[in-house]
C-alpha cells in the first residue's frame, strides 16, 4: 500500500508540474510571462475558475471546451499533463521500491538512486515540453536547450563523482569526465554531420541546429550511448510516421507536396529520449544480449 501511494502521489505531483509546463508552452512562444495574468481562455479571455485548473480532470469535465465560448481546448493539455505525470509515476514506483530493498549497508547507492530518480524526473519534464514546442512550432528554444545541456552535465558528473565515492576499482575521475564530455560533442556532431550530408545531397536544410544543441542536451542527461538510442528511436519513430503520411499523401496525389513538409525530428526525438530514460540500461543490456556481445 505505500508503494502503490508514494507512486499515486508522485505521479499527481507530475501532472502539477505538467500543468505548470502547459502554461509556458502557450506563453513562451508568445513572448508572455507565465507568472501573470491568470489562466484564461485566449479566445474569450474567460478567467479560469479553481475547479478549471485541475489538471487533466478538467479538461476530461468542460469536454476539452471553453466554459465561457465554447472553443474547442487543444488536445496538447491533457497529452502533457499525462505525458508528465505518467513518467514520474513510473520513477516513483521504481523508487520506492529501490527504497524498500535498501538496507544501511546501501546508503551510498541508495544517495544515488535518489539523484538518478531526480535527473530523469527533469530530463523527463524538459523533454515532454520540447516535445510539445517541435511538435507545434517546430521550435526548439535556446533558452531551453543550452541550459538544460549545462545543467545535464553537471548532475550527471555530481553522479559519477559520487558513485565513484563507493567503488575501490575504476578510472580517474577526471578521465571518466572527459569522456563524457567529449560523448556530448559526439552526439552533436552526429546531427551536423547527417545536416551537412543532407544539404549536399539535396542543396537545402533538412534539420535545425535546434536538434543538435537536443542530442546534446540527451547525452548530457543520458550519456553517449542513452543519447544513440535515443536517436535510433527517434529516427524509427520518424520514419513510421513519415510512411503513414507518403501513403495517406500519395491516396491524395499529394506526395509531392508531402516530400516538401517538415516533421519535427525534435519530437522525436524527445520520445526516444524518455524510453531511453526510463528503460534504456534495459534495451541496451538486451540488444547486447541478442547481438553475442
Amino acid at each position: 500500500m505505500l508503494r502503490i501511494g508514494l507512486t499515486l502521489f508522485a505521479g499527481l505531483l507530475g501532472l502539477a508540474f505538467g500543468s505548470f509546463l502547459n502554461v509556458c508552452l502557450t506563453r513562451w512562444p508568445a513572448g508572455e510571462s507565465v507568472v501573470a495574468p491568470r489562466s484564461h481562455c485566449r479566445n474569450c479571455e474567460h478567467t479560469l475558475a479553481w475547479w478549471e485548473n485541475v489538471p487533466l480532470m478538467s479538461w476530461i469535465g468542460l469536454r476539452g471546451r471553453c466554459r465561457g465560448c465554447g472553443v474547442g481546448i487543444g488536445w496538447r493539455y491533457p497529452l502533457v499533463e499525462l505525458a508528465v505525470g505518467s513518467c514520474w509515476a513510473i520513477l516513483g514506483w521504481r523508487l520506492v521500491g529501490q527504497i524498500l530493498r535498501s538496507s544501511e549497508s546501501r546508503i551510498g547507492p541508495l544517495f544515488a538512486d535518489y539523484g538518478i530518480a531526480l535527473e530523469t524526473a527533469i530530463l523527463c519534464l524538459l523533454l515532454v515540453g520540447l516535445a510539445a514546442l517541435d511538435a507545434e512550432f517546430l521550435w526548439l528554444p535556446d533558452r531551453i536547450t543550452l541550459p538544460g545541456i549545462f545543467v545535464g552535465a553537471l548532475f550527471s558528473i555530481a553522479l559519477i563523482v559520487q558513485s565513484q565515492t563507493y567503488i575501490t576499482v575504476q578510472p580517474p575521475i577526471w578521465q571518466t569526465t572527459a569522456e563524457y564530455l567529449v560523448g556530448i560533442l559526439v552526439a552533436a556532431g552526429l546531427i551536423l554531420l547527417i545536416r551537412r550530408v543532407y544539404w549536399l545531397m539535396r542543396r537545402r536544410e533538412g534539420m535545425g541546429l535546434g536538434d543538435a544543441k537536443l542530442m546534446a542536451l540527451l547525452a548530457a542527461w543520458l550519456g553517449l550511448p542513452g543519447a544513440l538510442l535515443a536517436f535510433a528511436l527517434g529516427v524509427v519513430l520518424g520514419a513510421g510516421v513519415a510512411l503513414i503520411q507518403l501513403a495517406v499523401g500519395s491516396r491524395h496525389a499529394e506526395a509531392e507536396r508531402w516530400s516538401m513538409g517538415k516533421l519535427p525530428l525534435g519530437t522525436f526525438l524527445c520520445v526516444g529520449g524518455i524510453v531511453s530514460s526510463l528503460w534504456g540500461p534495459a534495451i541496451l543490456a538486451a540488444y547486447f544480449r541478442l547481438a553475442g556481445l
